[in-house]
């Protein structure tokens, strides 16, 4: 699936909900369903500066793309990290580097969080950059 199309997707999810706290719920499912992060996986360096939470992020390169693999110890944050991976993951270091990260502005999220989380995204969106322009 292109990145334009799960960005697509993952709007059309969201508007589905009217109501902020139905959109919160969703996210929280979003990060239950996240895959298990080994605990001795986090580390220092692993983790993304800029969080209020603690967020650990992981990833490995295969066949020229990235896998990402992540955890936090809020609920809320760790909603949010797990849909940036199901958009991330598994993409080129090009497409990640080549989107203008939208869609969080396009779902309301960045907007609707406490400037502290919205801090925290922003920290999170320039950690998978990061990743993807040090792995071309």
């Amino acid at each position: 699936m292109k990145l334009t199309d799960a960005e697509n997707a993952i709007i059309e999810e969201f508007s589905m909900y009217e109501e902020w706290l139905d959109k919160y719920e969703y996210l929280i499912e979003l990060g239950k369903a996240l895959k298990d992060y080994p605990e001795d996986a986090k580390t220092d360096d692993r983790l993304i500066k800029g969080c209020q939470s603690r967020v650990w992020l992981d990833y490995r390169v295969e066949e020229g793309r990235i896998f990402f693999n992540a955890d936090s110890d809020a609920i809320i944050t760790k909603g949010i990290i797990s849909l940036l991976i199901s958009l991330y993951s598994g993409r080129t270091p090009q497409e990640i580097l080549s989107s203008d990260f939208s869609v969080v502005e396009k779902i309301g999220l960045k907007e609707n969080l406490s400037p502290t989380r919205a801090n925290g995204l922003v920290s999170m969106i320039s950690k998978i950059r990061e990743v993807a322009g040090s792995v071309i």
